[in-house]
């Protein structure tokens, strides 16, 4: 057995191993002109991204007025029919993420991406970065299924996190994330989490409740070594 304290490590996308807020914000910006909505600040789309592209959207609309829930659905295609072919024009690993996920494959340790993004558009980005190599599975939004309530189970519903660690063949598992969504899943699922403070925190990293925060990807070895 490996002396490094975790056989399988999870991360989110968005905000932990991808800086991916101007592509996600012109996705938004597109839909709401579309709708005859005024756009908002690409910054802006950093505060809104931890809990999935359809959130991004409601959260931008909402702040206008709203609208009604069949039009939502449908500027929401939209949405997602731009991102589909502009997802990966600006987006692009953080500093440092190709070389820990690198260590830690040399480490011997498994890997997972674990996002609220649809399956299909997280494998599609990762490719076009050459980055989905290393990850033994790669768990969207949309991958678990529905619950009972016809709600997809993504973050902060357990069952991804619990997904891609039986995926990764059980064992030590640990998870990396940036937000509110990360840190009640990974807590749900009983496995120990880290908090990318350089991310699209949601609220103060100090006050996700994660085990530990980090500054950049460079700490995240020797904190995970830490636990």
């Amino acid at each position: 057995m490996s002396d490094f304290p975790f056989d399988a490590v999870g991360f989110d996308l968005d905000g932990t191993l991808i800086d991916s807020f101007l592509d996600l914000g012109s996705a938004v910006n597109h839909a709401l002109a579309q709708g005859g909505f005024d756009p908002v600040p690409v910054e802006s789309s950093k505060d809104l991204i931890g809990g999935g592209a359809k959130i991004m959207l409601a959260r931008a609309v909402e702040g206008q007025g709203g609208m009604p829930d069949d039009e939502f659905r449908a500027l929401y295609n939209v949405m997602l029919g731009y991102y589909a072919q502009h997802n990966a024009v600006h987006t692009a690993p953080y500093p440092g993420a190709r070389e820990v996920v690198a260590e830690l494959a040399r480490r011997g340790v498994r890997m997972a991406v674990v996002t609220n993004k649809f399956e299909e558009f997280a494998r599609a980005i990762l490719t076009a970065l050459d980055f989905i190599a290393p990850f033994e599975t790669v768990i969207g939004g949309d991958s678990m299924g529905k619950g009972s309530d016809g709600r997809y189970l993504s973050k902060p519903h357990p069952e991804p996190i619990i997904g891609a660690r039986k995926r990764c063949g059980g064992g030590r598992f640990a998870f990396v994330g940036d937000s509110t969504y990360d840190v009640r899943a990974a807590r749900e699922a009983g496995v120990p989490v880290i908090a990318g403070a350089y991310g699209y925190c949601d609220m103060a990293p100090g006050e996700l409740g994660a085990d530990a925060v980090i500054a950049s990807l460079d700490e995240l070895i020797p904190t995970l070594e830490s636990l």
